[in-house]
């Protein structure tokens, strides 16, 4: 009788496979591409990529339930445009900042209750609320570009550890990431977003309060987005209507890239954090090398194609596996 294969060999989790990917791709940068590794390309390279891992923290949460939420990028822009308004108006930035944390809520709220109590598609919502927040941001500051924020807060959201290649904004979105990472994979909250995302009706009848759950995940979207604007804003020391656009596909790539199943009900924010990172490196390296910004489009598009096939792959084989082990177990006898 064959030997009966281990669970680990029959196993291929697309997240590991992500992760080892973005190892082989930041040795391969740091031997081979010019530049890579000084600190100011280090420092650039995470900081660049801290706006698309912040909301890829709710982001992955919301695609786990089985939703998704595109007006992200919209959201940051209208919080950043509401920022520089505010600041031209002469409101002080530290009353500035919590209001347009609490506008992220409003928009959040509002996806969340249109898709929770109208019954309608997330996808279908947040295309709509896209477009909507994203006039309203033109609306509110025009073409205008506000650029003479306080220092002390352009300093840490693009400066650096000092001795470091560290920014300074890397710590709060450590201390974000843990909480994420034990809400989703610690906690009963965390375990009944897996429900929803394999099965809305099962997890209903389970007692899991369905509506609720999302239009929390939908509101922290909301608030981690206008979060993200406000760091935009500071980090490239421009506040615009157009901050932060596209940045919605950067995100979903990523998540998916990392294995968090678009169907719901798969992930982990580990594959969505090495999704991030293996999609913000590739960037780099290719400005690097001079890649034209049309072509990084074009690989972004082809990863997030294969961000879709590549898990569903990955489970193939994997089943293919435990059902050749599992046939291998079966005995035979002799007539």
């Amino acid at each position: 009788m064959a030997d009966t294969p281990t669970p680990l060999a029959r196993a291929i989790r697309w997240d590991t496979i992500v992760g080892a990917l973005l190892l082989v791709l930041l040795l391969l940068s740091f031997s081979f591409v010019d530049g890579f590794g000084n600190a100011l390309n280090l420092s650039f390279l995470i900081g660049n990529t801290l706006p698309v891992a912040l909301i890829a923290l709710p982001m992955t949460l919301l695609v786990v339930s089985g939703e998704i939420d595109l007006s992200v990028a919209s959201t940051a822009g209208l919080s950043g445009a509401v920022m520089g308004a505010l600041w031209n108006a002469g409101m002080a930035i530290e009353t500035i900042i919590p209001l347009c944390l609490l506008l992220g809520v409003v928009c959040g709220l509002v996806n969340g209750l249109l898709v929770t109590r109208l019954g309608l598609p997330s996808l279908a919502v947040t295309i709509g609320t896209l477009a909507a927040y994203r006039g309203i941001a033109q609306i509110v500051l025009g073409s205008d570009a506000v650029t003479d924020f306080p220092g002390q807060y352009l300093d840490f959201a693009a400066g650096r550890i000092d001795g470091t290649f560290l920014p300074y904004a890397l710590p709060p979105f450590l201390v974000l990431l843990a909480v994420a990472v034990v809400a989703l994979h610690a906690t009963p909250f965390g375990r009944s977003l897996f429900a929803i995302g394999a099965g809305e009706e099962a997890a209903r009848f389970a007692g899991i309060r369905v509506k609720r759950q999302k239009l929390y995940l939908f509101t922290a979207t909301g608030l981690m987005a206008s979060a993200t604007g406000i760091f935009w804003a500071l980090h490239y020391a421009s506040a615009r209507y157009d901050n932060a656009t596209g940045l919605e596909l950067s995100v979903i790539a990523a998540v998916l890239l990392g294995g968090v199943s678009f169907d719901g009900g798969r992930g982990t924010l580990g594959g969505a954090l090495a999704g991030v990172f293996l999609l913000g490196t590739l960037q780099n390296v290719m400005s690097l090398l001079d890649v034209s910004a049309q072509s990084q489009i074009v690989v972004t598009g082809v990863l997030l194609v294969v961000s879709v096939l590549g898990p569903r792959l990955a489970r193939r084989i994997t089943t293919a596996r435990a059902g050749r082990g599992a046939a291998a177990t079966v005995p035979t006898h002799a007539s």
